[in-house]
Formats: C-alpha cells, structure tokens, sequence
C-alpha cells in the first residue's frame, strides 16, 4: 500500500463517529438495536435575586409621614388590645360566684366511727385487732372506738380499775401497739370508758358520780399519754353535771394548738329529744354527741324534725342505729333491704356515722349481745371440697351489704355536699323521708327511702329558698330499688320506692 492509499484510510477512519459520542436522537440506532432517547439541556437564564432595601433605604422610607401614622395606628390598638384583655380578667373576677369558705372540720367529722365493744368477738383480743386493722382500713372509717376495756366487776364500785385492761381483752402494749399502727393507716383510737359497763348504771350511784368522775379524769389523762385519740363517757347528761365535768374537759381537750392533732371528747345521751341533744351540745362543751333518736323513733316525720333541728350542729352530733346502745344495726334492720338502707341513710345524714363493728357485712346478732365477727367472707371453699349451699349465699348477702357500705363510705368521704353540706328537709311520712344536701357548686345529692311494707310514691317539695331550686331530672346514683337503676335519669315528679328500699340521686350545680 503506497501513502495515497495509507492518507485516504485515515480520513476515512477520521471520519468515522464513535457510537458513543453519536447524537442521542430519536432517529439514530444505539449499538444492538435499541434506540437512545433525547436529552434537551435548558441553559439556565441569569437569576434576578432580590436583596431588599438597603439601611439607607430603609432609613429614609421610616420616616415617611405613612408609615409614621401606621406605626402610631398599631401601638394604639395593641394597648387598647391589652387593657380591654385586662378589664375583662377584672370583670370575669368579679363576677364569677364566690366560693363559700370551707368549715372548719374534725378528723371525726371526716368519715364513719367504727365501735368495737368487744375485742374477743371481734378478733380474739386487742392483738387480732391489730391484724384486722387492714380489712378495717377498706372501710374507710376515720376512727374505733374501742372498749370498753378495764376491769371492774358488776355495779361493784370498788373494783374499778380504769387504768388496767382485763386481761381477756388484751394488754396495755398490744393496746400501744394497735394505737401505732391505726396512726400510720390514718385512723384514729378512742377509748370508751364506761365506768360500770357490765351493771345497771353506766355511774354506779349518782351519789358516786363525784369520785368516779375524778378517776375518770385520771384515767384519761393516762391513755391519751399513750397516744389514744380521744374518751367516750356514758350519759352525758348526768356526767356534765358533776362538779369536776370541767376538768375532764380540760384533760381531754386542753393543750390543742393548730399543729397537733384534735382529741375528741365524745358524749352518749339516750332517751332524750332532739331540742334536748342541742341543748347539750351547746352546753356541755363536748365535741360529739352520739344519741339514740334514729333508734327510738321510728316515723320519718319524726326524724325530718330531728335533723330540722339538729342540721345546724352536724359537726357536733353523732347518728347510728343502735350504736348509743352498742346493738348492732341488725337488731332493728331485719333484712338486707332494711340494712343497706339504714347505711344510706347514717352515711348522707347531716353529722358522723357511727356504727358498730359487723354492720358492714350485716352481721345478724341472734340473740347474743356481742356475736362473733365472720372475717373471710370471700374466701372460696377449698378445690374438690363439698359446697355448703347455704353458707355460699349467705356469704354473698355478706359481701354485696359491705360493698354497698364502702361505696357509701368513699362516697361521703370525697362529697363536700354529703361531709358538711347545707341540709333542706323535701318529704316525712310515717315510712319514708326524703331530703338535699348541697355545698356551694358542688354536686348536689337527695336521699329517698322508704322502710314501710307498702311502695311509695315521694312527693318532693322544697320550702322557697334564695340560690336553690330542684331540677326536673336527676342522676341514679346509688340504689337498693331493682327498679331505679344506678346510672340511668328519672324525674322528680315521681319518685317511687318499693318497700324496704332507698335511692341516693344527684344533679350537678347549674350556676
């Protein structure tokens, strides 16, 4: 090959495109057949980027008379904004309802009394009471009432000793025991001390009033240095009437500052009326009354006028079915019905609940005046063991009575209206009462119960009051009646009970 033909082959080869560097177009085939697709490059135009006024700028259009007038414009109506916020706040103050000042209250006042008469019955003795003192924390009491506990033969003076336990019962250091750890759980300890608990008058001879009541005082002064709470005394009025009344008074009650704990000095009056319990209350100086009136009268006119009479000193006055006379609730409450509804009644009543130990379960006395308290009332009966029928139901009639009694504990230990609301009577036949308990905008709540062997139909009338008036409807709260149940609206025209049977409703503050 000559160099003419070797210059052509380059230019020839020269000529010759890459495939790789071949235009991608739509119409020119890519090694193998396949066909490239187009790539359209936009070249960008220059970018205008806005930078602002400048200082100078900026400087000169501030002083602008616009601007000037629209800078002014703008802080007038923000401060006019704030102090028309300000003056609203003020007038929202203002008129917004006060609330009403809480009372001032007792830790007896804050939930039920649980009386322990007998610490054999109850748990073999002071040291079983202590191990019970859970199951007794569930109740939600504030306060036991133990005893009485010292030794002293029948209506024989000379064997009183009030300073020593009878040994059935216990010791003094399972006594100091129980006291300290009631303490840790919140609840308090009051000794009963009853001088002739076992004869015929609590104060032997009235001509040995004078003496008893000195050893009394004494021995006050010697369990309230171990820490008890407070001292129960029998027939407050005979006891107020000794000479050295006062100076009990003084034991019990002296040294009380805002910063140490209340000691109460709690009083038992039976037999007497309602005008008469007020007097004492005014008059003794005690600081709870516990009486028998809800034991002794049985209409609900009668017990209308007594808490018509008494409301005004609740913080004062004890109620309890049979609790005066240390009887259980079951003496007189025969049936589950009648039990429960006595519970809702002493819980929603205006003053403390007391009761005596077994009335959360129902416990039925049978004739016995202490009987002996049935604990494990949810236990199940041992896997394969034959079932006593009979007992199963009535260990559930004992559970479904104490969580009634609990639910009603709970209840009145978180409503200001049921701890020391305004009371208003609403309805009194001889079998039934109704009546409201509100505080300030709290909710409001109305017991109803009916204890006669008919139904009954409650006519709910409340005397013309400023501030307080009845809805139409209200809630079902709590019900023993099968026919209102809890949680459903029924109307005040018509409140209708079955025998035996009670209904606590509420409704909310309406302003």
């Amino acid at each position: 090959m000559n160099k003419d033909t070797e210059v052509d082959m380059k230019e020839v080869e020269l000529n010759e495109l890459d495939p790789e560097k071949q235009p991608m177009t739509g119409d020119v085939q890519a090694v193998g057949g396949e066909k490239n697709g187009s790539v359209k490059l936009k070249v960008p135009e220059d970018e205008v980027t806005f930078t602002g006024l400048s200082k100078e700028e900026l400087m000169k259009v501030a002083g602008t008379p616009g601007w000037v007038r629209t800078r002014w414009v703008l802080l007038v109506l923000f401060w006019l904004g704030w102090v028309g916020m300000l003056a609203g706040a003020i007038v929202i103050i203002v008129q917004a309802p006060r609330c009403k000042p809480i009372p001032d209250m007792s830790w007896w006042n804050e939930g039920p009394l649980y009386q322990i008469s007998d610490l054999v019955a109850f748990s073999d003795g002071l040291t079983g009471a202590e191990k019970k003192l859970d199951a007794i924390n569930q109740l939600k009491v504030k306060g036991l009432v133990l005893g009485p506990l010292h030794t002293v033969q029948e209506d024989q003076r000379n064997t009183l000793n009030l300073k020593e336990i009878n040994p059935t019962q216990g010791t003094e250091a399972a006594l100091v025991a129980v006291l300290e750890k009631a303490h840790k759980k919140g609840i308090s300890v009051v000794l009963d001390l009853t001088p002739n608990y076992p004869g015929s008058s609590p104060w032997f001879k009235t001509s040995d009033l004078g003496d008893v009541m000195e050893e009394v005082k004494a021995a006050a002064e010697h369990w309230l240095s171990l820490g008890v709470d407070g001292i129960k005394i029998p027939d407050l009025s005979l006891a107020s009437m000794a000479l050295d009344w006062s100076k009990l008074k003084a034991a019990v009650q002296g040294n009380s500052t805002e910063n140490t704990k209340k000691r109460v000095l709690m009083g038992v009056v039976e037999g007497i009326s309602a005008p008469q319990v007020s007097q004492l209350v005014n008059t003794s100086g005690v600081d709870l009354v516990l009486s028998d009136l809800l034991s002794t009268k049985k209409g609900g006119v009668e017990h209308i006028k007594d808490m018509d009479i008494l409301h005004t000193q609740q913080r004062s006055v004890g109620w309890g079915l049979g609790a005066a006379q240390l009887d259980h609730l079951t003496k007189q409450a025969i049936s589950q019905g009648l039990i429960r509804l006595y519970q809702l009644l002493l819980f929603t009543m205006p003053g403390t609940p007391v009761f005596t130990y077994g009335d959360e379960i129902g416990l039925q006395a049978q004739g016995e005046k202490y009987p002996k308290m049935i604990w494990d009332i949810e236990k199940e009966s041992a896997e394969g063991a034959a079932v006593n029928e009979t007992a199963k139901a009535e260990r559930e009639k004992y559970v479904a009575v104490r969580k009634w009694f609990i639910s009603l504990s709970e209840l009145r230990g978180k409503e200001r209206s049921l701890l020391y609301g305004d009371y208003y009577s609403l309805h009194s036949s001889p079998s039934s009462l109704a009546f409201l308990r509100l505080w300030d905008q709290s909710e409001r709540y109305i017991t109803a119960v009916n204890w006669g062997a008919t139904s009954e139909t409650l006519t709910l009338k409340l005397a013309p009051t400023e501030g307080v008036e009845l809805p139409e409807t209200v809630l079902v709260k709590l019900s023993t009646d099968p026919s209102l149940e809890a949680e459903s609206t029924v109307s005040l025209d018509k409140i209708t009970l079955a025998p035996g049977q009670g209904v606590l409703l509420q409704y909310p503050y309406t302003g």
